[in-house]
């Protein structure tokens, strides 16, 4: 490793805290330079809300920090550890592939991930090898990190609390995969990258003080109203409970499926992790898997709220010896929290369909409404973003599934449940527009941004971005973004990018 250097003047307002933990849950890291950094793109909207001065950190000196070549004065520089139930087996890990450089502190809390805090992680993903890294070189490839700057602040502008992207560069250094490739390097921006898989190692590894320090940090890093309660442990369960209800029932009404839900990368601040072989749903079809590392389907759409409370258990029984000292107790407290998990999910993924739907109030018939037209988009293979388009602003709606008596039936019940709440139709279709995006960034149309990218044009990605920062907005000269990829005879797959 070549000697770091330092950068005095800083864009940042550091205040780390996750060194305060034991030095066994992280490594300090020593930078691995790369060649020729280039700033590809940079979220400026984001480094506002951060309180970051864009300039500065754009400057050719600070940039340098971004590429992982220079450590910044009040900087952190750690990997950090935790392990991971991958596909249902447990494996050590930690990040192989990225730094923590440090915490930015902002003057008040803010949403910017769609989960309010005052803190934010700044990490560089690819730059360089780790203690965790297992053998690889730690480098990242331009494509996944672009396509995770894409995805990320897609979801973000769809309310689905997220990691954001503040920024991408390339390295000037040839990456070796399966083909040569050109290196880059993101910087993620999250409330924490606190992990169900942090716990488990704390759990397997350092023992209940281990646990009971990590628990306590991040309670006051993410729940501090709990921290008061009679049983914190148990009401940390609880929450986390609470926000992977919300989020994956975010997930399934507008058809994203993550394709590697493993523990590792479910965060305890409930906002959406690694984006690897994730994607959206075309044809709604709830066996869809994209993953091409998911051969036997354990993440596919359908799977998700299950495979989120299998994690959720996991994450559990690491808190046990906190929660009471005696082991059955411990888990019969634990089970009741549990077992609020799938009505929570249900609650939540039904009042987003209701919203979908124009539907504000409550009746017995709701679900089978929902469920009717979700019967119908399976079994006419209809679009799932394009279906609640249609019905939104009543148009496209004389093809396929539209011109069936079976949808006809439908289409009166429907309106009959929407005629017998208080509100207006006007009402009901302003919902509808709030509720369902017009746009979502369609596998083949992010492919098409990456290889004009790797080709060295941007102005494709950049344009997809601008529309997809207003997904629900409809404007007919965005159509094309609409559109539904060519047939093809092979599904669409992803990779981990790694």
């Amino acid at each position: 490793m070549t000697q770091d250097k330092k950068i005095n003047k800083s864009c940042f307002n550091f205040e780390n805290t996750y060194t305060n933990l034991p030095e066994s849950f992280y490594s300090e890291i020593n930078l691995d330079p790369v060649k020729k950094p280039e700033l590809v793109i940079f979220n400026e909207d984001l480094a506002k809300s951060l309180e970051i001065d864009a300039d500065c950190l754009k400057s050719e000196e600070n940039l340098e920090i971004l590429a992982g070549n220079k450590k910044i004065e009040g900087g952190e520089y750690i990997a950090q550890a935790y392990c991971g139930h991958q596909f249902g087996h447990f494996t050590m890990l930690g990040d192989g592939r990225a730094v923590l450089i440090g915490e930015q502190k902002v003057s008040k809390p803010i949403d910017i991930t769609k989960k309010e805090s005052d803190k934010f992680d700044i990490q560089l993903k690819g730059s360089g090898r780790t203690p965790y890294s297992r053998g690889g070189d730690g480098r990242a490839v331009l494509g996944p990190m672009l396509r995770e700057y894409i995805i990320s602040e897609a979801m973000y502008n769809l309310s689905i609390p997220t990691t954001r992207s503040l920024a991408v560069l390339k390295t000037g250094e040839k990456v070796y995969r399966e083909y040569v490739k050109q290196g880059a390097i993101l910087t993620r921006i999250a409330s924490s990258h606190l992990r169900f898989g942090t716990f488990e190692y704390a759990a397997n590894y350092l023992g209940k003080e281990g646990v009971k320090v990590l628990a306590d940090y991040a309670i006051d890093r993410h729940y501090p109203y709990v921290k008061n309660n009679e049983n914190k442990y148990l009401s940390l369960l609880e929450e986390v409970v609470k926000a992977h209800a919300y989020l994956v029932a975010k997930w399934q009404c507008v058809g994203f499926i993550h394709g590697v839900m493993n523990t590792d990368n479910m965060t305890i601040s409930g906002e959406t992790i690694d984006y690897g072989p994730c994607a959206f749903m075309d044809t709604y079809n709830p066996d869809t898997v994209f993953s091409s590392i998911d051969v036997h389907g354990r993440y596919a759409y359908k799977n998700q709220p299950n495979m989120a409370s299998w994690n959720i258990c996991r994450f559990a029984e690491t808190l046990l010896q906190l929660i009471n000292d005696d082991e059955n107790e411990a888990v019969d407290m634990a089970q009741k929290v549990l077992y609020k998990y799938s009505d929570l999910y249900y609650e939540n993924w039904l009042h987003n369909m209701k919203c979908k739907l124009g539907i504000f109030d409550e009746e017995a018939m709701d679900k089978a409404i929902i469920e009717d037209l979700l019967s119908m988009m399976e079994k006419y293979k209809e679009d799932f973003t394009n279906t609640f388009v249609s019905l939104t602003y009543r148009k496209n709606m004389d093809r396929g599934m539209f011109l069936t008596a079976e949808f006809t039936n439908w289409y009166k019940n429907w309106q009959e449940r929407l005629e017998r709440q208080e509100k207006s139709l006007d009402k009901a279709y302003e919902l509808m527009k709030n509720s369902n995006p017009v746009v979502i960034p369609r596998n083949h149309k992010v492919e098409e941004a990456l290889k004009a990218a790797d080709n060295g044009d941007f102005t494709v990605m950049e344009k997809l971005l601008s529309v997809l920062s207003n997904p629900y907005e409809y404007r007919e000269d965005i159509d094309e973004y609409r559109e539904l990829p060519q047939p093809t005879d092979l599904p669409y797959r992803t990779y981990c990018g790694t």
